[in-house]
């Protein structure tokens, strides 16, 4: 996670601008190099060498159907495209994930999402198309890894003529990607018209996804579905944090049936609204990778809380694990309530009433009562301890022993207690909240930002004959002396033991993979600073002085940093590769033919 371009990797990061100054539909800097709408824009070389199902793909894993059977329970009945691959453990998860537990009472439609793991020894034939899709999406959007997204429409009305009494059935998205506002879109197109005309519109449905282009950052797409166009422009990771992602035209969008202005937001505060009080502690507890447990009324309440919570810091990436909603029947049910070790760090949501004995041995719960009844203000302004938590009917609250590390900000609360009094819009409230986690998060994150930045090398001690230099160890006791002058006190109004924070912040997974993330951008850059001094050098003068076996070691070394150029998409300038290119060819061509033969030759991976 940067909060700077990588070409700005070794300067210092800027502090946080006064958001109030933006206008609040600006665009991002990005929006300039954005492809014209159209069907997707004008596609580029190897988007044409895609095969069919490979558009398809780079969107969904597949769609699947999810009924109820008297004999067998629940149970996929479609998988589309048919040629999909789901292993059984994986068909299992999605059946228990895509049904609300009983005691929910679901009546009518309900959207909600879950996560859950990908089977072993599955490689995707995209791999390497994915990874440059991949490359410039935010820290929080890009593709999974190990989980797959499910994106559940799940649909409960009463039908006499089935022995249950009840037609129940749900339609599912499968995906790598996060983008959980699109695809709850999406499915409020896709699941009436399936539920009306069956399986030959689900078949036109995936037709209609394989012709979209791929989910390119920075790009304004046009999706058209099932007669509808929905518009969206997904986030690229040089946007300016807290800016609008509302897609704008100066052309009319006439054919444009939807504008999505974010694809993966959900609102934070109808979310956090049944605890706001406890926001920031809340915030402390995501940040640190604290084991956390939402109990909510329904799975839609359940997933929307837990998104919120990974989400409030943004822009640093959740790196634990995270269930939006999770059931007993889940594969990792024993792992994560087993009472012989401490909880793991994950956040849980869930719904059955079973979890609140299961769980009571952990350390933070959140109980989060039905959100459609949240007209009055939440007036629970303690956190509750946690052995007054017996069952699921306890009163909404955070119930946990920890001590926030800052003191309280009351300025957010009066601020939203206010929005309530005086009914400001709840687009206003959310965007409020929004803002005030990111500052929160800029402000910690930006001390670390600095101290990382002065771990780069000057580039003035890059040679282009020696191996690039080293990153500096990243160690703790430097870091936390940068504090005393150049600490949050610089960008934030709040007290407390910020130091305290940072050292236990120091431990948890999240700074584990944001300082992985941060380790290899600046690695990259310092390969991409070599290999432009290696292209400003007279290649030809220097081979004068070699022998032909010293010019030969040269070329294969210099074929090799083309290689890696090209496969890690190296942050180097415009026209780097290619003049590096032209360099080899000259260097090649000064050589013997029988030599020149050779070289020419592609290398074997």
């Amino acid at each position: 996670m940067a909060l700077q371009g990588p070409e700005e990797l070794g300067e210092q990061v800027e502090e946080p601008e006064d958001l109030d100054d933006q206008d609040a539909s600006s665009i991002s800097p990005a929006e300039e190099i954005t492809l014209p709408p159209g069907p997707g824009g004008d596609e580029e070389p190897e988007e044409a060498l895609l095969l069919p199902w490979d558009r398809f793909s780079a969107w969904l894993h597949c769609i699947c159907v999810v009924g109820f059977d008297l004999e067998l329970g629940q149970a996929v009945e479609v998988i589309y495209p048919h040629h999909s691959k789901l292993s059984e453990k994986e068909k299992t998860s999605i059946c228990y994930l895509s049904f609300p537990d009983s005691n929910s009472g679901c009546l009518g439609d309900t959207q909600f999402c879950f996560r859950f793991r990908q089977g072993s020894n599955r490689k995707s034939s995209l791999g390497c198309f994915l990874e440059t899709t991949d490359r410039d999406a935010p820290p929080c959007l890009k593709r999974e890894q190990g989980h797959y997204y499910g994106y559940v429409y799940f649909r409960q009305v009463r039908d006499k003529s089935l022995k249950r009494g009840y037609f129940q059935k749900s339609l599912v998205l499968i995906s790598k990607l996060p983008y959980v506002t699109f695809f709850h879109s999406l499915l409020k197109i896709m699941a009436p018209e399936y539920f009306e005309k069956q399986e030959p519109c689900l078949e036109a449905a995936c037709n209609d996804i394989d012709r979209w282009p791929t989910p390119h950052p920075g790009r304004i797409l046009t999706l058209p579905i099932m007669g509808v166009v929905i518009k969206v422009r997904i986030p690229t990771c040089y946007d300016k944090p807290g800016t609008s992602q509302l897609v704008q035209s100066a052309q009319s969008d006439s054919q444009v049936s939807i504008v999505l202005p974010t694809i993966h937001e959900v609102d934070l505060f109808r979310c956090f609204y049944p605890v706001f009080f406890h926001i920031q502690m809340l915030w402390e507890l995501v940040l640190l990778g604290e084991a956390l447990v939402v109990m909510a009324p329904s799975p839609a309440e359940s997933s929307d809380t837990v998104l919120a919570l990974v989400s409030c810091i943004s822009p640093l990436r959740y790196c634990s694990d995270f269930r939006p909603y999770f059931t007993i029947h889940d594969s990792e049910f024993k792992e994560y309530t087993t009472r012989t070790q401490a909880p793991p760090s994950v956040i849980l949501g869930v719904t059955n009433p079973f979890f609140a004995k299961t769980l009571q041995h952990w350390p933070h719960i959140i109980r989060i009562g039905d959100m459609k009844q949240a007209g009055e203000m939440a007036k629970q302004m303690k956190v509750k301890k946690l052995k007054n938590l017996k069952t699921l009917d306890s009163k909404p609250g955070v119930y946990t022993a920890y001590k926030p590390y800052l003191n309280k900000d009351e300025e957010i609360i009066k601020q939203l207690q206010k929005g309530v009094q005086q009914k400001r819009p709840s687009a206003a409230q959310n965007a409020i909240l929004r803002r005030y986690f990111l500052e929160l998060t800029q402000s910690f994150i930006i001390p670390l930002e600095r101290y990382v930045a002065s771990l780069m090398p000057l580039q003035k001690s890059i040679s282009p004959w020696k191996s690039p230099p080293q990153l500096r160890p990243f160690i703790q006791q430097d870091f936390m002396k940068t504090l005393e002058k150049a600490g949050p006190q610089l960008t934030s109004r709040l007290k407390g033991d910020w130091i305290g924070l940072y050292r236990n912040f120091l431990k948890s997974p999240n700074f584990d993979g944001w300082f992985r993330n941060r380790r290899r951008e600046m690695t990259q850059k310092l390969e991409a600073l070599h290999l432009e001094a290696l292209c400003e050098e007279d290649l030809q003068e220097r081979v004068q002085k070699h022998s032909e076996v010293e010019t030969v070691d040269l070329v294969l070394k210099l074929k090799d940093k083309l290689s890696q150029a090209e496969k890690e998409q190296l942050p180097v300038r415009p026209g780097t590769v290619a003049k590096l290119r032209a360099h080899i060819e000259a260097v090649i061509l000064a050589l013997p033919e029988d030599l020149q033969g050779i070289l020419h030759k592609p290398s074997t991976p």
